[in-house]
């Protein structure tokens, strides 16, 4: 059986800023969640695309076999060392060596009442 795709992507990356209080509960950032539900470890690569600079690629992840790799866009160590600024327009581009499921999530908290969103990334 299939277990995903090798290509993903995530058009609409915009880390939030992380909020006021530094002992808040919640603290607004982005996050990447790569399932491997194979066999063998998947190898793969962002591409990080933005509106007005050159793209940063081939910043490579590994996700042991069926497992799930959490990545905090915020956690510069999480993202292969690249820092990807707050109230920065980007999008992603994710590529597998093995079928992978891609999902984003945003925590934003500009508001009292904070919002998420969760989806799935596009792929083909």
């Amino acid at each position: 059986m299939e277990n995903g795709k090798k290509t993903w992507y995530i058009a609409d990356g915009y880390l939030p800023y992380k909020g006021l209080k530094p002992d808040a509960n919640f603290e607004g950032h982005e996050a990447i969640m790569l399932l491997n539900c194979n066999e063998q470890d998947a190898t793969v690569y962002f591409d990080i695309y933005y509106e007005d600079k050159d793209p940063i690629k081939d910043v490579k992840i590994t996700v042991p076999a069926e497992r799930i790799k959490c990545i905090r866009v915020d956690h510069p160590d999480e993202m292969g060392g690249v820092v990807i600024e707050r109230q920065e327009q980007y999008s992603l581009r994710v590529r597998s060596d093995i079928n992978i499921v891609v999902q984003y999530g945003r925590m934003d908290i500009a508001q009292p009442n904070l919002s998420y969103i969760g989806l799935m990334g596009y792929c083909e």
